[in-house]
């Protein structure tokens, strides 16, 4: 049985002008080359556009819950960006959603729910609390049942998420190379328990971090295993072939753009180094995780970055 709700887009001026700033058109030079639909083109279905439903799919005898997201756009005669977005430790679907914003992206958005872990807290693969279910095999069952239930765009999945979800949107552009166009990820936590990353191809990563996080530190926690920040980039700059060092842009007085050039296969990888941000989504309004606005928006940056990174053609999977 399915649940539906309203989509949750702040009534307030300032959620009214993000809305605006994450729906703006892409540049026509950004703009992706399209790719053919997914087998889900051209079907009906029973989801109502602007708004979010429950649902649930069983993998390997576990049943998974999650929400998704139709955009107030959708045409099932045009192949549409698939955006999941995985919660942090303790959280929900339900939060990840009013936190992020992203239900204004013009985007098929998921919102997996993760599953109990050993502290008795949701949690996601990788992590030392985790439980022992295999969250690779849940993402790629969502992208399929997306793809067959919906009009998907296979060159345009992505995944992002905060925390424990960040990171495992990591894990999931580490293992799921051929179907991730690319990655954002918000206060990730990268565990060791996560294991190797060895993707299949340079893979594009959006990060943002905050240098007052005490939640996972920017400097790393080695009693946990946790990188720091500039290490875990330097790892993904050399298994992107990007150069080795970045260029630094001071976007705002208190926070400085890194982006490191030359990336294999016209890859990227950006870094936002917020030196006053704490454990939270970046947001010039107050959200779910603070009431204090922070001074830029990670939502839009996200958007625009997955607008200029489809999937290429050779590493594309079809539905």
């Amino acid at each position: 049985m399915s649940r539906s709700h309203p989509a949750r887009l702040a009534a307030s001026v300032a959620g009214a002008l993000l809305a605006a700033a994450v729906l703006a058109p892409v540049p026509a030079a950004a703009q992706p080359h399209r790719a053919a639909g997914s087998a889900g083109c051209g079907a009906p279905t029973d989801l109502t556009p602007g708004a979010s439903t429950a649902r649930s799919l069983t993998v390997d005898g576990v049943r998974r819950e999650y929400l998704v997201h139709l955009p107030a756009s959708y045409d099932p005669d045009r192949p549409t960006p698939l955006v999941l977005s995985f919660h942090g430790h303790g959280r929900t679907s339900d939060y990840q959603e009013r936190l992020t914003g992203m239900n204004a992206l013009d985007a098929v958005v998921v919102y997996p729910q993760g599953v109990t872990g050993t502290d008795g807290k949701s949690a996601w693969e990788g992590a030392p609390y985790s439980a022992d279910v295999d969250d690779i095999a849940f993402t790629k069952a969502l992208i399929d049942r997306a793809g067959k239930d919906l009009c998907v765009d296979p060159r345009r999945v992505y995944a992002s998420g905060k925390s424990n979800g960040g990171g495992f949107a990591a894990v999931v552009a580490c293992r799921l190379a051929d179907r991730i166009a690319a990655t954002a990820v918000v206060s990730g936590a990268f565990y060791p328990q996560s294991g190797a990353c060895d993707p299949r191809r340079p893979v594009p990563v959006l990060d943002f971090h905050g240098q007052a996080d005490t939640t996972i530190p920017y400097a790393g926690n080695p009693d946990k295993g946790l990188p720091a920040l500039p290490d875990w980039l330097a790892g993904w700059a050399e298994r992107d072939g990007c150069a080795a060092r970045p260029r630094e842009t001071q976007v705002k007085e208190n926070v400085v753009l890194q982006r490191w050039r030359s990336c294999d296969g016209a890859s990227a990888l950006e870094h936002y180094r917020i030196t006053d941000g704490g454990h939270v989504w970046p947001s010039t309004a107050p959200n779910e995780d603070a009431a204090t606005p922070t001074t830029i928006d990670a939502t839009p940056l996200i958007r625009k970055f997955f607008a200029e990174h489809p999937l290429p053609k050779r590493a594309g999977r079809s539905y």
